[in-house]
């Protein structure tokens, strides 16, 4: 792969030069691990507030609830809101700070952000290992989530910039399977660490979050800045050099004058928040929104945070619960292989749609097989070993569902939509409405699956129809179009295009009618 150009298309076809070489694949990939911060500890939150000695020691009234009566209600064993808050604390930290790395990516660069995120993760994941009161535990979450705020904010559209367009999918989506494997690694310790006598299970648990912050510290060391952010930053002539050693080509004349046109456009804004609410943006405001929203009301988070606590409750024992987490966590990575795979070739679309229907018949599923057995009271008497296979079994289908669909292109979306003016200030909205709607659903989850029992997973089942019918009415298609030539899909859409009648073409450029390749008019 790494050889082959990206020939230019037939029929005056507008493609840049330029290969998949080994050093863009390379910084893609480094560049990609930042999600393993976000990913670990996902995985590890839910894990470790399933542990015994972490509840006798910071929540022993939940530990006292749980253990007290074995015949009480399944549904409400864990419904504890300083638990949650534990879980959900990380959140509010990671919006308030992706609204601070906005402002570093575009003045300092995306690299800084990143470094930025991997020290702050680092200091947390270090108190949270030592932590000895429940104080610590939260500060440790607030610095963890500053952290996954940085890096979330930057590492998406890194990974957007430096890409060739014919390959932007397949490496953004790196950033999604670096989160995807941080939840199995995550999931694989807590069930190793769980087996340890004591405090010490848990501790290792919260503290190996240092190593994933230390990769995406020292390789935001090491990694090049992206060409666009140099021209945003006045360094014109290493921008260029850098480019073609990115592509691989010496041709890069064309693109590197887009970026050019594309930065002076960029200057002329002094508010990038201000100018987020122009007309012309507005499709692309309506998807940094209305995208990282639906992401969350997937359920997925739900099922992920609380794998373990939710296969406890339909009756696993402790351990095979864990278990359970880690084989939904190998399916997650799986599947996001798939996505790699299929995002440049089948389009995003395809992908949304596809893996909607999938989500939505496994929801309707698991809430019926909860239902028969669990009923309204919570109690299930005894589960019969196949039923719990069957459950875990559309619980598999569902995670494989979202991890091709709205799990890597709920990130990869939004950060190749928008125009450079006002590329950072939009991810920092698309951060934090992913971080506000993750803080509250983690919030509310217990206390939901408390009162509404298996309803719940209708609830989730009624979004992702609401979803799947948004996608297929509103969203083009974005596969093979240079970043900066993105306005064209939206000047095309039945919808969007009444707001985008001040837009002009960039560079006098026109999309051929398949919506695939650009052409020059």
């Amino acid at each position: 792969m790494a050889g082959g150009g990206i020939p230019t298309a037939p029929g005056g076809n507008k493609a840049y030069p330029g290969n998949l070489t080994l050093y863009v694949t390379f910084t893609c990939v480094v560049a990609a691990m930042g999600g393993l911060i976000f990913g670990y500890d996902i995985g590890i939150s839910g894990g470790v507030t399933a542990m015994d000695p972490f509840l006798k020691k910071f929540f022993p009234s939940v530990y006292r609830k749980q253990s007290a009566d074995h015949s009480t209600n399944q549904y409400c064993k864990f419904d504890s809101q300083t638990l949650t808050m534990f879980t959900s604390s990380l959140y509010l930290a990671a919006l308030l700070s992706s609204l601070v790395a906005s402002t570093v990516t575009r003045t300092l660069g995306r690299k800084l952000s990143m470094l930025f995120g991997g020290v702050l993760f680092c200091a947390g994941a270090l108190i949270n290992g030592f932590a000895q009161a429940v104080w610590m535990l939260i500060v440790g979450r607030i610095l963890l989530g500053f952290g996954i705020g940085f890096a979330n904010q930057s590492v998406p559209l890194y990974l957007s910039e430096m890409a060739p367009y014919k390959y932007r999918g397949a490496l953004n989506i790196g950033f999604q399977l670096s989160i995807t494997i941080g939840i199995l690694v995550a999931n694989i310790l807590n069930y190793f660490f769980n087996k340890l006598d004591g405090n010490l299970g848990w501790r290792l648990s919260l503290g190996g979050a240092v190593v994933p912050a230390l990769i995406i510290t020292v390789g935001s060391l090491i990694l090049p800045e992206t060409p666009n952010s140099m021209i945003e930053r006045g360094r014109k002539e290493e921008a260029r050099s850098k480019l073609r050693r990115i592509r691989g080509v010496d041709d890069i004349d064309e693109e590197f004058n887009d970026l050019i046109y594309a930065s002076e456009e960029s200057r002329k804004i002094e508010h990038p928040w201000r100018n987020l609410l122009q007309k012309k943006y507005r499709p692309q405001l309506t998807m940094a929104i209305l995208i990282p929203f639906f992401q969350q009301l997937t359920g997925i988070n739900v099922i992920m945070f609380y794998a373990p606590v939710l296969f406890k409750t339909i009756g696993f024992g402790g351990d095979a619960s864990l278990m359970s987490a880690v084989i939904t966590g190998t399916v997650n990575v799986l599947a996001t292989c798939v996505s790699i795979y299929g995002v440049d070739k089948w389009g995003r679309r395809f992908l949304f749609l596809e893996g909607g229907i999938q989500m939505l018949i496994c929801q309707v599923a698991v809430a019926i097989f909860i239902a028969i057995k669990f009923g309204v009271n919570g109690d299930p008497g005894d589960l019969p070993k196949w039923y719990a296979i069957v459950v875990v079994l559309f619980i598999c289908i569902y995670v494989a569902g979202f991890a091709w669909s709205w799990g890597p292109l709920g990130w990869l979306v939004p950060s190749e939509i928008f125009p450079l003016e006002i590329r950072s200030a939009a991810q920092s909205i698309n951060v934090s409405v992913n971080m506000i709607f993750t803080f509250i659903i983690a919030q509310i989850f217990l206390t939901m699956l408390c009162h509404l029992k298996f309803g719940l997973f209708l609830f989730f089942a009624f979004w992702v129809v609401i979803m799947t019918i948004f996608v297929y009415i509103f969203l083009p298609e974005t596969k093979n179009i240079p970043i900066e030539e993105m306005v064209i899909v939206w000047k095309k859409h039945w919808f969007w295009s009444r707001f985008m009648v001040d837009v002009d073409y960039p560079n006098g450029l026109e999309l051929s009618k398949g919506g695939d390749d650009v052409k020059k008019v």
